[in-house]
């Protein structure tokens, strides 16, 4: 494998002002995160070489009963997921069940075909289907519980696509719904079932899972959302049920940590496959680079020097960041919705520490 360049420049973008305090940045940043930005509670970490260097948790996973949130708090990861389901998908095309380049028909046998150019699972992951998004935020907010997840693509499996199959970007989670059967239909497992063999338990990840609709679990957090006038409230429940694959888990800070460890260790996947989900998939044209379950946050021509996924959901914003090269990981994880430009900040800037310790 060609060895990375990781340009540090590109992240001055992100810089902040931290406040001058008695304790560590890396403290600071997470109390500016809480104090400063309405969120009601956020916990974080990075790790050097599979060494967790920093942990830090703040505010509260309950305000109005003051339950603190911590380093066991449960939360939405909101699309994070969807660099899971990439992985796990590549797992079935190691095992050469899935290829990359034949039609979802092959897998998904009454899925609609298209006049010209048929849908691959190389589409799906790149975001370069045509698959359109949420139809409208009553949609993105539903409270309809999907019992099977193939009945989820009832949703839009037979509205026109929004351009031919390969030909444009487009982010969309009901692109990974579609992943997410196909890994049911090959592995003849659910995809919960699949998720926790071959993603969760082999990572050691116990505190993950499929979030359940109007289920409450211990050390739960309570769902929040900031408005635009940064005003912070409890959230309703969303059923994340229509789009698990793309966003219907919770996890916790330890565990992402975890999660983080296990793709750097090459646990999942061989390091040759892992390579291939850090390259542009996503269009020369498009500003941000995007692999197979992962956006390109280095700038061209090593986009795959830093990779990781961003999340935001009712009730949850998250970052999510891996360095390959320098073997980091970064995650920001905040119980509190409509706060994306104070989390993914707080991350890189976490970044920025971790480089600095790697010098």
């Amino acid at each position: 494998m060609k060895k990375l360049i990781i340009s540090i420049t590109g992240f001055f973008f992100f810089n902040m002002a931290i406040a001058q305090v008695s304790y560590n940045k890396e403290d600071a940043l997470v109390e500016k995160l809480i104090k400063e930005n309405n969120i009601i509670g956020a916990a974080a970490a990075y790790s050097i070489n599979g060494e967790i260097v920093w942990q830090n948790s703040q505010g509260y996973l309950d305000q109005k009963n003051k339950k603190t949130f911590d380093s066991e708090t449960k939360l939405r990861i909101a699309s994070i997921a969807k660099s899971m389901t990439a992985i796990a998908v590549m797992q079935l095309v190691e095992q050469e069940l899935i290829d990359l380049d034949a039609p979802i028909q092959t897998y998904i046998k009454d899925y609609p075909t298209q006049a010209k150019t048929q849908i691959t699972t190389r589409h799906l992951l790149s975001h370069t289907s045509g698959i359109g998004g949420y139809k409208d935020g009553k949609e993105a907010e539903t409270c309809k519980e999907y019992e099977k997840l193939s009945d989820a693509l009832g949703i839009f499996k037979d509205r026109a696509l929004k351009f031919e199959p390969g030909t444009q970007y487009s982010y969309t989670t009901y692109g990974y719904t579609v992943l997410g059967v196909i890994i049911e239909n090959v592995s003849q497992q659910s995809f919960e079932e699949y998720m926790r063999a071959n993603i969760w338990d082999k990572a050691g990840m116990n505190d993950t899972g499929v979030e359940k609709y109007g289920s409450e679990m211990k050390n739960q957090s309570v769902l929040y959302h900031q408005n635009k006038k940064v005003k912070t409230k409890v959230a309703k429940e969303n059923n994340l049920s229509n789009r698990l694959p793309g966003g219907g888990f919770y996890s916790t800070i330890n565990d992402m940590m975890k999660f983080g460890h296990a793709i750097l260790n090459h646990t999942f996947v061989k390091e040759s496959t892992l390579d291939l989900m850090r390259e542009h998939h996503s269009l020369e044209k498009e500003a941000n680079g995007y692999g197979f379950g992962f956006f390109l946050y280095n700038p061209k021509p090593n986009e795959g020097a830093i990779i990781g996924h961003s999340g935001a959901q009712t009730g949850s914003c998250t970052q999510f960041v891996i360095v390959p090269s320098k073997n980091i990981v970064v995650v920001v994880l905040s119980n509190t919705s409509g706060t994306y430009k104070y989390v993914t900040p707080t991350a890189f800037n976490l970044l920025n520490l971790a480089l600095e310790k790697t010098q």
